[in-house]
């Protein structure tokens, strides 16, 4: 869908400097930017450049129809993840989003200013937890906000009126409150800075990086609640470029990762894919179960063996401390798995026909992406919305087998454990209803996202909505 020169409306995309919130509103954008729209793309500039540089799906052409803004934002101390932390959540980012708090508003406010005067509409979509960027829209005489909402519709079931009965009494489902999985220092600072809940009133809407074959139901009780409030919702997702078989390939913006030629040389369904994300750092005692585990159960596997994102991901790091891992569990593993230790192409290892299975963290990310591939997951959910979505895709969803709850993140998983739920979802017959399962839910999700599917049609219908 082109939009009309004469008819201008841009878009001001305004993420979370967190890795899964950047990737999805940078997928987001270029989705835009493909069909026509101008979108300003707004982040600190190391954010911007985290955004850009891990990337894939889109080539470079598309990056060009993105207009990136550096926020300017005071500096700030990156500490290193501390994996012997009592709580797994990654509290070592709070200073840098404290200093996003602190100054990218005013930032916003001046891009948005200028916009608004040469611009017809100024369309702000923001991260739902950035409440400074609903306000600064509504002050606009021209502008509207919709707010990106960058995990599951299910996790806002329980906030609405009659949500805790759909889940609990319909489908038996634990809610997993979010404020149960941070600390209480990150509830205090969104308390304060976040506000969250207050860019429902200033918002004209939701966008939702979700698909209606994960989350039908959910979808349509969140879409009918905003919807007495005025609001609308459009569900979009999965983001990812690489799910409509009938869209053109984009020319690669780096080479091709050597782990997927590795991929290319193995068996159909044969490859464990383990990753926790970029806000996880495992424990010294867990990597040796963990890589234990995969020894004994034999299986061919791709390990992303890498701790937590510093704030600034380009801060020097110093040497890896699992520089010792590496150079023994190589040796013991020759010509069965493949250990990663830099940014992995999740995307693209998912989408690859020798991964069978996905060990992680259930990051929303992550959820979307192994369930649009049709990969069940072994869940290890460490913090946040992780154990909710650990919730959806095993009991919900059945297209999953649960690792360790998150009660238990203070203990070490055994090997012996690992190994056996390793078995059990990729080659046993006890697990074979979960793997037609997830296949299964992998079809309907694409097709919701080709040509004439539910998320493709919220989608050219949010782009009708802005540009009306």
């Amino acid at each position: 869908m082109a939009v009309d020169s004469t008819e201008s409306v841009a878009v001001v995309a305004v993420p979370f400097p967190a890795q899964g919130h950047l990737n999805q509103m940078l997928h987001l954008s270029l989705q835009l930017a493909s069909r026509g729209l101008p979108v300003h793309y707004a982040a600190p500039a190391e954010h911007v450049r985290q955004a850009r540089g891990r990337v894939h799906g889109w080539g470079d052409d598309a990056l060009r129809r993105v207009e990136f803004h550096g926020l300017a934002i005071s500096e700030y101390v990156s500490p290193p993840p501390d994996p012997a932390a009592t709580h797994p959540y990654p509290s070592h980012l709070m200073p840098m989003w404290e200093a996003f708090f602190a100054d990218a508003p005013a930032a916003v406010a001046a891009l948005l200013r200028g916009l608004s005067a040469s611009h017809r509409r100024v369309v702000v979509v923001y991260d739902l937890i950035n409440a400074f960027a609903a306000h600064e829209a509504a002050r606009l005489p021209n502008g509207e906000g919709f707010a990106l909402h960058c995990t599951a519709a299910s996790g806002l079931v329980a906030h609405l009126d009659g949500g805790s009965r759909l889940l609990r009494d319909v489908h038996g489902l634990d809610e997993h409150p979010v404020q149960a999985y941070v600390p209480e220092e990150f509830l205090e600072f969104m308390h304060k800075r976040a506000r969250a809940a207050e860019t429902i009133p200033a918002s004209a809407g939701f966008v939702m990086n979700t698909s209606r074959a994960l989350e039908g139901e959910f979808v349509d009780f969140v879409a009918g609640q905003l919807a007495a409030a005025g609001k609308k919702v459009f569900s979009v997702g999965p983001l990812s470029p690489m799910l409509d078989a009938g869209a053109p390939k984009p020319e690669p913006s780096a080479p091709r990762h050597e782990c997927l030629d590795w991929l290319d040389r193995q068996p159909a369904a044969s490859v464990l894919y383990v990753s926790f994300g970029s806000t996880s750092s495992l424990r010294v005692e867990q990597i040796e179960e963990l890589a234990a585990a995969l020894r004994g159960s034999r299986q061919r596997f791709i390990w992303v063996l890498r701790d937590a994102d510093r704030g600034n991901v380009f801060a020097d790091s110093g040497e890896s401390r699992h520089a010792k891992v590496l150079s023994e569990f190589t040796k013991e593993t020759e010509g069965t798995g493949l250990l990663l230790t830099g940014w992995a192409p999740q995307l693209e290892i998912l989408a690859h026909g020798a991964t069978a299975a996905f060990m992680s963290h259930c990051g929303w990310n992550s959820t979307v992406e192994s369930m649009s591939y049709g990969k069940p997951i072994l869940s290890w959910p460490m913090h946040s919305d992780q154990p909710w979505d650990a919730e959806l895709v095993c009991k919900y969803l059945k297209a999953g087998f649960l690792v360790r709850p998150y009660e238990k993140h203070a203990e070490v998983v055994p090997a012996a454990d690992i190994q056996e739920l390793i078995e059990r979802a990729m080659v046993s017959d006890e697990g074979l209803p979960v793997r037609q399962r997830a296949a299964a839910i992998g079809e309907a999700v694409r097709a919701s996202v080709a040509d004439g599917g539910s998320s493709h049609k919220d989608l050219e219908n949010f782009i009708a909505h802005i540009t009306r």
